[in-house]
């Protein structure tokens, strides 16, 4: 459920400071102080506040003090308040209110706010080692280039001088490093430089470097000794938890040499067995933003897991005796399970009826929704490729990249179509079967479907697996993916109680060697509802719930008793004589319908819901007042009966006179309290319409205004 907090008070344009939260007048201004107390929380900030309009009452974080003000203090006071309770010295403060990087149309969710103004802060305040925790799909390389951008333009570095920092962009892969430099680091223009090729540049201010360029090997010095130690003043760490943070690592070298650096290490997975050495060099995250928190938030997508198991998988596989492989040698006899498919024993016949299930589920959705394949290693990869290609020759016929493979072995053309595939516009490539290239770094923002054809045993991987589909493009009707888990892995892996961000939906079934759904074997498994008297949220959200549930007992109402209820023929209120017919106003139904009427005609029941009956539906006790009405069996009138200004006594004289044929008396008018939109008489006894008002006392010409009239 998504969290909106009234008002955020900003310093500068990047700089919350504090939260505001409002009541209505007639409530206590303290009454908001906790919800605005939970926001400043989730937002970082140290300063809430609640207000009804005329009292104040603020929360200060950095004393725990709560007191009431008379009115708001003013930002230049807050900004002093905040400076002196995080120790900021004039220098530093004047370096964390440095501006962003501004794009037309985009700005930095929430969450990025608070990781970028982290850690420029930590930086500025001397913290040497600091680590990020942000799931992936959350936007880490936009993070790491703001801070970039901020400290460069700050100009601050390690030994404060006046100059720009040095700053390197340290990763294990290349994607991870070209398509930042060529993307999202493009702002900094000529200053960007790439370290490769054994040329050690240092013209430049944003370097951009694999550890495999910069380490030594096969005979090759290690080029990063070509640098001096305090030669850069920042590294920022992508994805630190799987290169050089590790103690065993042989790339831990490189951030031991530049110790001097400051050092910013970002990562997707919380702390766990196989991480902890990365939280031991950085220390504990100074943000976390989890993949829960994403999709709770809607900024990430939700996802639902197919879990799906073919025969080989369910039963394992034996060979023949005396069977031989494709190279003419023999099989040895023993039996195999999912984890050896692939890698022990290559089994054609399971990849064509995976390749068939995929292709059958492809045609029940949508056959241009983006995929990611991972295979177990790249003859897998090309094998998978070939299989899909086949079974949807139609559109491979149109697009010879329909399906394409994409590891290290393709080089420059599995780079060009990665490219493609991640580019909105471009409808094809379709699918991509790859191995290990694709589980990180791959920004593909429509892609619907991520198949698992190998086993993933690391929690670390299998969740930037699941970040190649967690990015939400409403716009190119991407809200969700699809998970089509072919080894068990997704289904282990969800039981680990550490997981978090569980699945919309789990799905199962069996299928047979030609991919094949087996009989009965299909088994959803959807999380139970919420069970609670009212749903979370705020007032009004749960006053539409009840208005919601008002309406379906009144349709079943409805259904059960044609007669009465909203849309059903009505009598005149305060009418004692004959009903008369009226019309009858639109209804709940969407089926034109007719009541027979007390004089025999009919009433019919509209489809849409006219202006009266939106009034009405607003109006919660009218609402209840009806349906208890319909409930004890009495027809009433859709409008509230107009009450006249004329005292009871006086009617009930009238009416009585009129029934038994009596006078009326003096001054009384003819006909007392009709419906609205009725006739009512004036004194003198000629007839006028009564539209849009309600009655008034009606008293004789030429006679003043009376007790006995009113």
């Amino acid at each position: 459920m998504q969290k909106r907090a009234d008002y955020l008070l900003r310093y500068t344009r990047d700089f919350p400071i504090a939260v505001v939260e409002a009541k209505a007048a007639y409530k206590s201004p303290s009454d908001g102080l906790q919800q605005a107390k939970d926001y400043a929380t989730v937002l970082g900030l140290k300063f809430a506040y609640a207000t009804n309009g005329h009292g104040i009452v603020e929360f200060d974080f950095l004393t725990g003090l709560e007191r009431e003000l008379t009115e708001f203090p003013t930002p230049a006071d807050l900004w002093a308040r905040l400076r002196g309770g995080e120790r900021l010295t004039e220098e530093a403060a004047e370096r964390l209110l440095t501006p962003g990087y501004s794009v037309l149309g985009k700005s930095p969710r929430y969450y990025q706010e608070i990781a970028i103004n982290r850690a420029v802060q930590a930086v500025v305040q001397g913290q040497k080692r600091v680590l990020l925790t942000m799931a992936t799909g959350t936007g880490k390389t936009f993070v790491a280039f703001q801070i970039c951008w901020k400290l460069w333009s700050a100009r601050w570095n390690r030994t404060g001088d006046h100059r720009k920092p040095r700053i390197l962009f340290l990763a294990d892969r290349n994607i991870l490093v070209d398509d930042p430099y060529a993307k999202m680091f493009a702002p900094f223009g000529d200053a960007r430089a790439k370290i490769e090729g054994g040329n050690a540049v240092k013209s430049r201010e944003m370097y951009f470097s694999i550890y495999q360029a910069l380490a030594g090997g096969e005979g090759r010095p290690a080029l990063f000794k070509e640098y001096s130690k305090d030669f850069f003043d920042l590294i920022i760490i992508d994805e630190c938890h799987r290169g050089s943070a590790r103690d065993e690592s042989s790339w831990r070298e490189i951030l031991e040499y530049f110790e001097p650096a400051y050092q910013i290490g970002m990562t997707a997975t919380p702390l766990r067995e196989d991480n902890r050495d990365t939280y031991s060099y950085f220390g504990a995250p100074i943000f976390q933003y989890s993949l829960k928190q994403g999709i709770e938030d809607g900024f990430l997508a939700p996802y639902r897991v197919h879990r799906v198991i073919t025969t080989f998988d369910a039963a394992g596989w034996r060979p023949n005796a005396g069977e031989t492989d494709r190279t003419g040698r023999e099989i040895p006899d023993r039996e195999y399970t999912t984890k050896d498919f692939e890698r022990v024993v290559a089994l054609r016949t399971r990849t064509n009826a995976i390749a068939a299930h995929f292709t059958e589920f492809l045609k029940n959705t949508d056959r241009y929704g983006k995929t990611i394949v991972f295979c177990v290693d790249q003859e897998h990869a090309d094998e998978m490729r070939r299989a899909l290609s086949n079974l949807n020759a139609d559109l491979v016929q149109k697009h010879p990249d329909f399906v394409c493979r994409v590891t290290s072995d393709e080089g420059d053309v599995g780079r060009g179509h990665l490219s493609r595939f991640q580019e909105l516009e471009k409808q094809t490539p379709v699918i991509l079967t790859t191995s290990q290239l694709l589980t990180t770094g791959v920004d593909a923002p429509t892609v619907k479907n991520v198949v698992l054809v190998r086993v993933v045993g690391s929690m670390s991987e299998f969740k930037q697996i699941i970040g190649r589909g967690t990015r939400v493009r409403d716009d190119y009707g991407k809200l969700f993916f699809n998970i089509l888990d072919y080894t068990g892995s997704a289904t282990t892996l969800f039981a680990d109680p550490d997981f978090d961000g569980e699945p919309a939906r789990v799905s199962e079934e069996e299928i047979d060697d030609k991919g094949k759904a087996k009989p009965d074997t299909y088994k959803v498994d959807e999380p139970e509802p919420l069970k609670v008297s009212e749903p979370p949220g705020p007032p009004w959200r749960r006053a539409l719930a009840r208005r919601r549930r008002r309406r379906r007992a009144q349709e079943v109402l409805l259904r059960r008793r044609p007669g009465a209820g909203r849309g059903a023929p009505r009598l005149r209120a305060r009418s004692r004589g004959q009903a008369t017919p009226r019309r009858a106003v639109h209804g709940l139904h969407g089926r034109a319908r007719s009541h027979p009427l007390p004089d025999g005609g009919r009433a019919a029941r509209g489809v849409g819901r006219t202006g009266e009956a939106r009034r009405h539906h607003r109006a919660p006790r009218r609402a209840r007042h009806r349906l208890r009405r319909a409930h004890q069996g009495h027809v009433t009138a859709r409008r509230r009966p107009l009450r006249s200004a004329l005292p009871r006594r006086l009617q009930r004289a009238a009416e009585d006179a009129a029934r038994e044929g009596r006078p009326r008396a003096q001054g009384a008018p003819r006909v007392l309290g009709e419906a609205h939109g009725h006739r009512e008489a004036d004194p003198g006894g000629a007839a006028r319409e009564v539209r849009g008002a309600r009655h008034r006392a009606v008293r004789p010409p030429g006679r003043a205004a009376s007790a006995a009239h009113f």
